[in-house]
């Protein structure tokens, strides 16, 4: 598979991997060989065999472990991965027209409750922005979101008039964690009027928790409409 002009890159050598563990050439509980070896066999560099294999360790078809190698799984550890789109996209993928409206903006102390989930100091700063995004004009999502102003100072100068935190952010910040939960809940009625329901009313309920290394960035509560649904692969 490798061309000896030309590095094999570390898609190449995971396709190749998982290739030959379907065909049992290394089998469940097999060492693999190792960094080096790969490396030379691929006409690639160790770097490059290391973020392949790590990769695979961390989709879980590989265990890695320090001095004792790499071995293929007993048991692959399948983990979910969601791609996330922006709400533009999600609803512009549909046909639909898409349209956004801030509804409040504000700098304040972090309350009490936030702290405690993102172990912030007490003297933690946040922007909360509060947000509608529409599809044909009809309310999409309800978008309640805190940004730790320490760990994004650029947000400070932000109206988030023209466009909407979740995209800013994606620009801005190269966020490294994220912590999802989905949930069924029953609107309360201030949210309820802004997607025109009723207060009570079921509604599905996405909250996301996103880090920079060690850093909280922002905590999100998206609400949409009864009916809303969400489609991932893995």
């Amino acid at each position: 598979m490798t061309n000896p002009t030309e590095p094999t890159g570390y898609r190449a050598i995971k396709a190749e991997v998982l290739t030959r563990m379907r065909n049992g050439v290394w089998s469940p509980g097999m060492s693999l060989p190792g960094e080096v070896d790969l490396a030379e066999e691929f006409a690639t560099t160790r770097t490059t065999v290391n973020r392949a294999l790590r990769e695979l360790a961390e989709e879980g078809y590989l265990e890695r472990k320090r001095k004792a190698g790499t071995k293929v799984l007993k048991m692959p550890r399948r983990q979910a991965r969601f791609a996330i789109p922006q709400i533009q996209q999600e609803i512009e993928d549909t046909g639909a027209d898409y349209r956004y409206a801030r509804v409040s903006r504000t700098e304040e102390d972090a309350p009490g409750w936030l702290s405690s989930k993102l172990s912030l100091p007490q003297t933690a700063r946040v922007i909360h922005v509060r947000a509608m995004h529409y599809a044909n004009g009809q309310p999409h999502q309800f978008e309640d979101r805190w940004i730790v102003t320490a760990s994004v100072p650029e947000a400070a100068a932000e109206t988030f008039v023209d466009q909407g935190p979740s995209a800013w952010l994606v620009d801005t910040v190269p966020l490294t964690t994220a912590e999802i939960s989905f949930s069924a809940t029953r609107v309360t009625s201030e949210v309820a009027e802004f997607l025109e329901v009723a207060p009570g009313d079921p509604a599905f309920l996405f909250e996301r928790t996103t880090w920079l290394d060690a850093d909280a960035v922002t905590y999100v509560r998206l609400y949409h409409r009864e009916g809303y649904r969400m489609t991932t692969r893995y």
